[in-house]
């Protein structure tokens, strides 16, 4: 067994060695780069297993001029690489979150960057940003130093990955009740810029259908069909949230109003127009809710507005997630708005008041 000490590691094998604890560890080099990893056990065959995954791991390194790349030089490949890939507010926001994290790193060799530069990172900026930021920001760079992982090969792990996520705390979800709804719609009447631009309509609609704001914009005259009784959901040129159309039926009220808006507007036959001409209506909402003494309701409250009709109305889960454009079969309707469900489900119970003793006659011939 050899016996030569490397900074107080003992070599016991090729490319192993020992510290006066009995802990293993791989020390190895890979076109240039050197490679030195504990093996997290004191047991020699485990060792030598992990030895050789690690050195197989680590014949996917490249020799190649990229080895060297800077921190900004892979940011503009990766942004490059995932461009046609995502959707247009995704890459809007994964470059916003590099803006911010890119000063940290300019400047170093990618290869170079540990674990330990990720946590004086996450100490500096977790101090600086809301958990929400911090946690976007984070698993974006995830994606970069994966990409710089497993397409350019110029890391054997990614120093990111021990990084946790802030916990953060979960506002509550504001969800008119149908007295505050009608309110704010008569109040929304009540202005004429309101009426003029739409407004009132819309916030309609988004409390008729659920649709997000950027699915219900982008609805066109074409996409209606009354004699199915339907409405397609395209999410337009970007698409929806998971990049997949979807029909959902007419609900009674958003049948009522569709006929309202298309009799009003004379549009007889289907165009490719937008059936509001619309970016958002924030502040009208805003405006109406203020006037009304009501809080301050956001367009997706009008989508929770539906959720809740719909789970008031006994609507299985899955059902409401295909509605949604939810794909995971109604795991999150359910734990966004499971409380609604066991607060209909109690108030329902009141109605199962059948009770023999109460209702029964007993003859007694006495």
């Amino acid at each position: 067994m050899a016996t030569n000490q490397t900074q107080g590691l003992q070599k016991v094998g090729e490319c192993l060695y020992r510290n006066s604890h009995g802990t293993y560890f791989a020390w190895f080099s890979v076109r240039g780069k050197q490679i030195k990893r504990s093996l997290k056990t004191s047991d020699k065959d485990l060792a030598r297993r992990r030895l050789g995954d690690l050195r197989k791991k680590g014949e996917r390194l490249h020799g190649g001029e990229q080895r060297n790349l800077h921190f900004e030089e892979l940011v503009a490949f990766w942004l490059e690489s995932i461009r046609a890939d995502v959707k247009e507010s995704t890459y809007k926001r994964r470059i916003v979150c590099l803006n911010q994290i890119t000063p940290f790193f300019k400047g170093m060799p990618v290869r170079s960057i540990s674990t330990q530069d990720m946590e004086r990172w996450k100490v500096s900026r977790g101090a600086a940003v809301a958990p929400r930021t911090f946690n976007k920001e984070l698993e974006t760079l995830n994606h970069l130093m994966r990409y710089a992982r497993d397409v350019k090969g110029i890391l054997l792990d990614n120093p990111a990955e021990q990084i946790r996520n802030r916990k953060a705390d979960t506002p509550g979800i504001q969800i008119p009740t149908k007295e505050q709804f009608c309110t704010l719609v008569a109040e929304l009447g009540k202005e004429p810029q309101a009426v003029r631009s739409g407004a009132v309509d819309f916030a309609e609609f988004l409390a008729y259908s659920g649709l997000r704001l950027g699915e219900a914009r982008e609805v066109r005259h074409c996409d209606i069909n009354f004699d199915l009784n339907t409405l397609l959901v395209t999410g337009g040129e970007t698409g929806t949230k998971n990049h997949e159309a979807r029909t959902i039926p007419f609900f009674p009220p958003l049948r009522k109003l569709m006929e309202r808006v298309c009799e009003a507007r004379k549009l007889k036959e289907p165009t490719s127009t937008r059936l509001f001409p619309l970016k958002d209506i924030r502040q009208a909402l805003t405006s109406a809710c203020q006037r009304a003494g009501l809080p301050k309701f956001s367009h997706h409250a009008l989508r929770h507005f539906f959720c809740s009709n719909a789970i008031e109305a006994g609507i299985d889960f899955k059902v409401i997630a295909g509605w949604l454009g939810h794909k995971d079969g109604g795991v999150l309707v359910a734990k966004t708005y499971g409380h609604l469900r066991a607060e209909h489900s109690a108030a329902m119970a009141q109605r199962m008041n059948f009770d023999a003793n109460d209702r029964m006659t007993f003859y007694n011939p006495y």
